[in-house]
């Protein structure tokens, strides 16, 4: 067909017709060039706590700006934020918010930190690069929560402003990612590699679904692949899942699976193992990982106390990894 146009962003390289879009829904072939229709309007702003994100070794306790356009080119099943991620930008209400408003107002709500969230950040490419290159100039940190599907060369670029990421690896096994978010595993690994290598600070969430990635054997490899590629230091969150979007036939987590999850992964030699959605647990503190001593007390997104004494333990001196100050 004329006038197609490839893109070149996500392992995904759409073929695009005139008038048409990619998976993405916001990528579109105008004239015979590609253009991301979403840029400078977000669907979602908010001022959120950063652990949320959840990042629980950068910026303990401070608020970040977040902020989402429409769009997303996975289509994960279970997704929590479908109404937007999967939603034709035309379909739903957008702000006027371009990337230098987007430092203006971050400042204004006091916030030290921009989060680019809720969908997927790596399709709305230019407006987080630009909104990212902008912050960084201002002195605010960036951070990108991201499936991590994007090609090596613009998470490269992304990369170079962006000072840290939670990346799902929503399960160490290639026909999950077929079948359930309609992409491949290898991608996403080389990503938290590339972050890792350009120094991102970097932590990776993984949800665990009933019957589907809940296998302890399939979460041990997951976190001695961590280790192995990302070091023992690097934070990992398993999260329950609650039954969403095209999957409302499967239960939520059993607290007993994330429990065993976070064993595995201990066990596996990560330093830092943290459970979300069940607040109050022991899997939402920070302990010191030479002598057990609890660091950081959460209770939900809240920090209830923080000891860490110059980023490390008040009672052995052992460092603790991650950005504090």
């Amino acid at each position: 067909m004329r006038g197609l146009v490839q893109c070149q962003l996500c392992p995904k390289a759409c073929r695009i017709a005139p008038g048409q879009s990619g998976e993405c829904r916001i990528r579109i072939n105008v004239d015979g060039k590609l253009l991301a229709v979403t840029h400078g309007f977000p669907c979602a702003v908010h001022v959120d706590p950063i652990e949320k994100k959840p990042l629980f070794h950068f910026l303990p306790g401070t608020p970040i700006f977040s902020i989402a356009t429409a769009g997303c080119n996975l289509h994960c099943k279970n997704c929590q934020n479908w109404e937007i991620s999967q939603a034709n930008p035309e379909d739903i209400q957008a702000y006027d918010l371009p990337p230098e408003r987007v430092v203006e107002v971050a400042r204004a709500k006091g916030c030290t930190s921009i989060a680019y969230t809720y969908t997927e950040p790596l399709v709305y490419y230019e407006y987080a690069l630009e909104a990212s290159t902008r912050a960084r100039e201002a002195g605010i940190r960036n951070v990108l929560v991201t499936a991590g599907y994007v090609n090596p060369a613009p998470a490269r670029k992304l990369f170079e402003v962006t000072d840290a990421a939670n990346i799902d690896l929503k399960a160490m096994d290639d026909g999950f990612y077929r079948n359930v978010c309609s992409a491949t595993l290898g991608p996403v690994l080389d990503t938290l590699v590339i972050a890792k290598e350009m120094g991102v600070w970097v932590e990776v969430t993984n949800l665990i679904i009933p019957t589907l990635n809940d296998d302890p054997a399939m979460i041990h490899r997951l976190a001695k692949w961590v280790v192995d590629n990302l070091g023992a230091d690097t934070p990992v969150h398993f999260s329950r899942f609650s039954p969403r979007f095209k999957m409302k036939n499967l239960p939520p987590t059993p607290e007993s699976t994330l429990l065993e999850a976070r064993a595995e992964a201990l066990d596996a030699g990560v330093h830092h193992v943290y459970i979300g959605n069940v607040p109050g647990s022991e899997g939402e503190t920070t302990f010191c990982p030479a002598d057990g001593t609890r660091l950081i007390h959460r209770i939900g997104f809240t920090v209830k106390s923080n000891e860490l004494t110059a980023g490390g333990c008040p009672v052995c001196g052992t460092p603790v990894a991650g950005v504090w100050e």
